[in-house]
């Protein structure tokens, strides 16, 4: 535990290593950022054909009164 309060007060990752080898980094947390749901999706999907177009024929579209 004192290992990963070093981290946190100074910022300096920690490699881990077992029989000289790395194991693990211990790195320190990013800053939080405040959560948004505003652009989420960004670069997720992408959108073909036209987007705005009915999406059949206006000939078979019915509307109710």
């Amino acid at each position: 535990m004192a290992v990963l309060e070093e981290v946190r007060r100074t910022g300096t990752p920690v490699r881990v290593t077992r029989f000289g080898r790395p194991v693990a980094d211990v790195l320190p947390a990013s800053p939080k950022t405040p959560a948004s749901w505003l652009g989420c999706a960004k670069d997720s999907i992408e959108m073909l054909g036209d987007i705005t177009a009915p999406a059949g024929a206006f000939s078979r579209w019915t509307a109710r009164k």
